[in-house]
């Protein structure tokens, strides 16, 4: 089963002090449970630099190889494998979660959650993520790709996309599971704040293959008005501060039937998720996926007098990840070049430059990834 692999490869370490070494190390063996793929391109979220340098303050253990999602090609496969074989073009999630019980998880290379069972997992067999050569995960976290269909010629019934070009899907597939989650409907209104970042700017981009309109809400006037010209069906608030004047705005455009929200940690005293709800129409949906870690205030009589739905919902599903090729399969939601998104592609060896790009082109635009 593991023939073809080799004993060493190049890997990007984090250290206990936030030292980072592109460096040989060995490479894994597939375990029961697992395979191992040699990694083709791998996303680079624009915050993960402050992932790495211990800003954002995640937990993790060290020494790891960091690195979330990829697309990947598997090299060797456990034993217990029933349809996954080497030679095929896959997805890695980065969300691995506990076999005997699920509410445990972890994001490979990334995080380690929230719980002993969550730590468990990270500590021990599933530490290193995707920035390297080869990877090991699970087999449930290795998702078939069509390769035929994705990388074949248009002449050949093809989409001919490149492997850059699918690593777009790996930035979609975080909103869709919130969208998902609320049951987003062709034809409805979406706000979606703030919409300037990364995941900000893909969530409009699936809001809008989903059939929906798009409310994009931020504070960076330019972007806003960059997503607003991607599409007709997207409108452009910006946010001001003042509560009243932003939910006014936001009501002008007619019923609001849902709102996904994906604030990072420094919005934890904006204005825009009050003016959202308070905007909100009759059983509207709410998804809150951000990462503010204080508490916010919430009108509670707005929530109740309307009869507002609020989820929290952390990445996605197994199902949300097919569901999401689904659309890519059949043409209507859109990757990389196809899509207005330019990529960036660096060797691991020039992960400084990398990440700099990252962080200086947080919307939807640019992705910058790793080919290693």
């Amino acid at each position: 089963m593991a023939d073809n692999l080799p004993e060493a490869q190049r890997a990007m370490v984090l250290y206990a002090n936030h030292d980072i070494l592109v460096q040989k190390v060995p490479v894994p063996s597939p375990t029961p449970g697992s395979a191992v793929v040699r990694v083709l391109s791998a996303g680079i979220v624009t915050y993960m630099p402050d992932i790495y340098n211990g800003k954002r303050n995640y937990p993790y253990p060290t020494p790891m190889i960091p690195g979330a999602s990829a697309i990947c090609r598997v090299v060797a496969v456990g034993p217990d494998a029933t349809s996954l074989s080497p030679g095929q073009l896959v997805l890695v999630d980065c969300t691995v979660r506990g076999r005997d019980e699920p509410t445990f998880s972890i994001l490979i290379g990334v995080h380690e959650g929230h719980n002993e069972g969550s730590r468990k997992l990270m500590h021990g067999e599933w530490r290193n993520g995707v920035f390297a050569e080869y990877a090991k995960a699970p087999l449930e976290n290795c998702i078939a790709m069509d390769e035929k269909r994705l990388l074949g010629s248009k002449q050949e019934g093809g989409l001919g996309y490149t492997v850059q070009d699918l690593t777009t899907i790996t930035s979609l597939l975080i909103p869709y599971g919130g969208l998902r989650d609320i049951g987003l409907k062709v034809g409805e209104t979406i706000i979606i704040a703030p919409a300037t970042g990364g995941f900000g700017g893909a969530a409009v981009h699936i809001a809008l293959a989903m059939g929906a309109r798009v409310i994009a809400m931020g504070r960076n006037v330019e972007a806003l008005n960059r997503l607003a010209a991607r599409s007709d069906r997207v409108h452009a608030v910006p946010i001001t501060g003042d509560v009243e004047a932003d939910t006014k705005a936001l009501r002008s455009f007619g019923p609001i039937h849902a709102y996904l929200d994906l604030s990072p940690p420094t919005a934890t005293k904006s204005t825009h998720i009050k003016s959202a709800i308070m905007a909100m129409s009759h059983g509207g949906r709410i998804s809150l996926m951000g990462g503010v870690d204080a508490d916010i205030p919430i009108p509670l009589a707005v929530v109740m007098h309307n009869e507002l739905q609020l989820k929290g919902k952390f990445m996605y599903d197994r199902d949300g990840i097919l569901d999401a090729l689904k659309m890519v399969d059949v043409g209507i939601l859109l990757l990389g070049e196809a899509a207005g998104i330019k990529t960036l592609s660096y060797s691991l060896e020039d992960w400084e430059t990398a990440f700099k790009k990252a962080e200086t082109n947080p919307g939807i635009d640019v992705q910058v990834v790793f080919s290693p």
